[in-house]
């Protein structure tokens, strides 16, 4: 019966382990366009680890799991808009996307001091400034899942900009 016990308990934990490895978060959020307009779009992440397949929105690749993947912004020439390639074909005024237990929201506002394309990037709830024309979201992975999300090419909202 210890056999069958310890057998059994061995049988779960390896189960148990390579299932915890993989994740899936679809990565829902919402365009919005210079004209007002806006439209829901998905952009995730999934890692099988059995089938070593890694998924980056909605094309599937076979590899290892990556260390992290960038997502690029770019400011137009005039500041207005922004292109997010993985998000949408053309140019956009904003975004707001939820990707595991993260949100992000670019959206413009309107500050007393002068700031790039009047454009500010939040990361759960934290303010950031482009300090130049190309920005990136920096997602990091480990078995579990995200490891952690930066954005790098900003500077930290201090609240001197009101």
């Amino acid at each position: 019966m210890k056999l069958f016990s310890l057998v059994t308990l061995f049988s779960a934990s390896l189960f148990t382990g390579s299932a915890y490895a993989d994740f899936n978060f679809p990565g829902n959020g919402t365009l919005k366009y210079p004209t007002g307009v806006e439209k829901d779009f998905k952009f995730g992440f999934a890692w099988q680890q059995t089938a070593e397949k890694f998924t980056i929105g909605d094309k599937s690749y076979d590899m290892s799991l990556p260390e992290s993947y960038s997502v690029a912004i770019t400011l137009s020439k005039d500041e207005q808009q922004v292109w997010v390639q993985e998000f949408n074909n053309g140019f956009i005024e904003g975004f707001n996307w939820q990707i595991a237990d993260h949100s992000l929201k670019l959206e413009k506002r309107k500050f007393s001091d002068s700031v790039k394309g009047d454009y500010v990037i939040s990361l759960d709830n934290r303010d950031y400034f482009f300090a130049r024309n190309n920005i990136s979201i920096v997602i990091k992975f480990d078995n579990d899942g995200i490891k952690n999300i930066a954005i790098d090419g900003v500077t930290k909202d201090m609240g001197t900009k009101q």
